[in-house]
């Protein structure tokens, strides 16, 4: 299991996730309530993408927030394994 974190302003945003091969298998993305609706948990979500594209990775988004964001951030539908 892996974590992808953010910080801002003194909080962390984070990305659970495990590598299944050439996938990054996201479980779980959290913002802390002070957070949400702020967009940290998309920019978060743009640096898995940075990293999954630069290591050649596929991305299976089980977490409902991550499936969501990909869906509407179709630039990166390329990445979904």
């Amino acid at each position: 299991m892996g974590r992808f974190e953010l910080a801002v302003g003194g909080q962390t945003v984070y990305a659970d996730y495990r590598r299944n091969g050439p996938t990054l298998v996201i479980s779980y993305v959290e913002a802390p309530p002070s957070l949400r609706g702020t967009g940290a948990a998309g920019r978060l979500m743009e640096g898995v993408m940075e990293a999954a594209r630069a290591e050649g990775l596929k991305i299976v988004p089980l977490c409902s927030y991550a499936a969501l964001w990909m869906r509407r951030n179709r630039r990166h539908t390329d990445l979904l394994a």
